[in-house]
């Protein structure tokens, strides 16, 4: 056990350091601070000296360097060694083996504000090299590197102000994670800060949005009002879609809400359209169109005749968009190059969820059949489609596909039956015959139920992951019935 001796405190949230600092003092620990913290420990009526007394050089340049000295670094980062006791005693260099840090609220000054110079003030230097120093010899030094460990400390220094080993490693990787989940949303912010865009608000009016990135690399705005929050996710998720779809055939897909709602693929972009509107021609109303191909003015006077927020295309003949361009809100886009895939992150808790883009997308090839019947090519071709779809669609999802159209769709449901029951009644409300279609399923099956209600509607082929303790089921109820099922060993959750 190794007994704290003396402490140096720097800290902006000051809450519950005043329990902390009568502590030491009740326990004869000699106490260090500087700046904001000294005169808020002083008013306490605690004994304290001063950073700057020690290290004989006063705070300079408005209070941005007052620790940054080697009489500070080297307490904290002294050991036991032969030469750092005779270098101690030479440079008369203080032992401090408890080192307590709360630092600049950097991640919440980005959330409040866009001034940049302020968010910039919020970067805190001394009190992350304090944390590092600290932590790197947490041999000899206790390291607590946020507020939220006041509590553990208080119970360190009412457990006669004693630590073991293990409790001071423990402490030092929470340092190491919070010095790197600092400089973390720093580098994203500074990263990102070129190439900032102010939306009018975020996925509602209430609330602030912004987006880091630069649009103009990949698309051109012809026409059309200031692209929202929420237009750049239906964009992302509408491309990520026809990133996926491989034909050269003309594409047309229309997204709602990030969810396709259809999708066809067609000799003809006229006919390609026809048949996505087709799909789901409810949904569509406000939606999001997207193509792989030149709009001509035939089909631009048939899209025409549509509310839609966004037109997305790699080109427009001219008539097409004098056509297109007879509404001015109306955002049309033009496809310059698809992004590639990139890590994709998300705010989680009181932290950050990152995962590498799911850049899978499986073929025919990469299926297996387990029946005892393979799907003919235009099945297989429809499977493909299907499970393309699926991937792009939210959890759970269920899609039913028809010589290479989009004719149901179930998602975000919270049980598989009901995303198939879902898929199955917008098929047939929008009037398609579900006889011989196929169907793709973003998970495996856990029981032959789906599989059952499946065949009582006609569909004649499955995909899906597989992986289920109960996929004998499912297989032996296909072989019975004549219907053709195919695993992936691949999953596409999206939530």
């Amino acid at each position: 056990m190794k007994k704290i001796k003396s402490a140096l405190i720097s800290v902006y949230n000051k809450d519950k350091i005043e329990n902390i600092c009568t502590l030491l003092t009740a326990n004869n620990i000699k106490i260090y601070s500087t700046g904001g913290t000294y005169d808020f420990i002083s008013k306490l009526g605690v004994k304290l000296e001063k950073v700057e007394d020690l290290t004989s050089y006063p705070s300079i340049l408005n209070g941005r360097v007052k620790t940054l000295h080697p009489k500070v670094f080297g307490g904290i980062l002294k050991t036991n060694s032969i030469e750092d006791t005779e270098d101690s005693k030479k440079y008369d260099i203080p032992d401090i083996d408890l080192v307590v840090v709360d630092l600049y609220p950097f991640e919440e000054t980005v959330k409040s504000s866009n001034d940049h110079n302020k968010i910039i003030e919020k970067i805190d230097i001394g009190g992350i090299s304090l944390i590092r120093a600290a932590a790197k010899n947490y041999q000899n030094t206790v390291c607590i590197c946020s507020s939220s460990q006041y509590n553990e400390l208080t119970e360190i220094l009412s457990n006669n102000c004693s630590t073991d080993i293990s409790i001071r490693k423990r402490l030092a990787v929470e340092a190491f994670k919070k010095s790197s989940d600092y400089d973390s949303k720093i580098f994203s912010y500074l990263n990102e800060r070129d190439n900032i865009t102010e939306l009018r608000y975020g996925e509602n009016p209430h609330q602030k949005g912004r987006y880091f990135g630069n649009f103009d690399d990949c698309f051109k705005q012809i026409n059309g009002k200031e692209i929202s929050y929420n237009n750049l996710l239906d964009i992302d998720s509408s491309i990520n879609l026809l990133r996926d779809i491989v034909s050269e055939k003309a594409i047309f897909l229309i997204h709602k809400h990030n969810n396709p709602c259809g999708v066809a693929i067609r000799d003809t972009l006229f006919e390609a359209y026809n048949d996505s509107l087709a799909c789901d021609n409810i949904s569509a109303f406000g939606g999001i169109l997207t193509t792989n191909k030149i709009i001509d003015e035939n089909t631009a006077n048939k899209i025409n005749e549509l509310f839609f927020e966004i037109l997305i295309a790699p080109d427009f003949e001219d008539g097409a968009l004098e056509v297109l361009k007879s509404k001015k809100n109306r955002i049309i886009l033009k496809l310059n190059k698809i992004p590639e895939g990139s890590i994709q992150r998300r705010t989680c808790l009181n932290g950050e969820l990152e995962q590498d883009f799911d850049a899978k997308t499986e073929t025919f090839n990469d299926f297996r059949v387990v029946t005892n019947i393979s799907p003919d090519i235009n099945k297989a071709n429809d499977l493909v489609l299907a499970s393309t779809i699926a991937k792009h669609t939210k959890s759970n999802c269920i899609i039913i596909t028809k010589n290479q159209q989009l004719i149901g769709t179930g998602m975000g449901q919270v049980s598989r039956i009901d995303a198939l029951n879902q898929a199955i009644h917008k098929s047939k409300k929008f009037g398609f015959n579900l006889d011989g279609s196929s169907l793709a399923s973003d998970a495996f099956f856990p029981f032959s139920d789906c599989v059952e209600i499946s065949f009582k509607n006609g569909i004649k082929s499955i995909v899906q992951p597989g992986g289920s303790v109960r996929d004998k089921d499912s297989i032996d109820f296909c072989n019975k019935n004549k219907m053709s099922m195919l695993f992936t060993g691949i999953r596409h959750f999206r939530h």
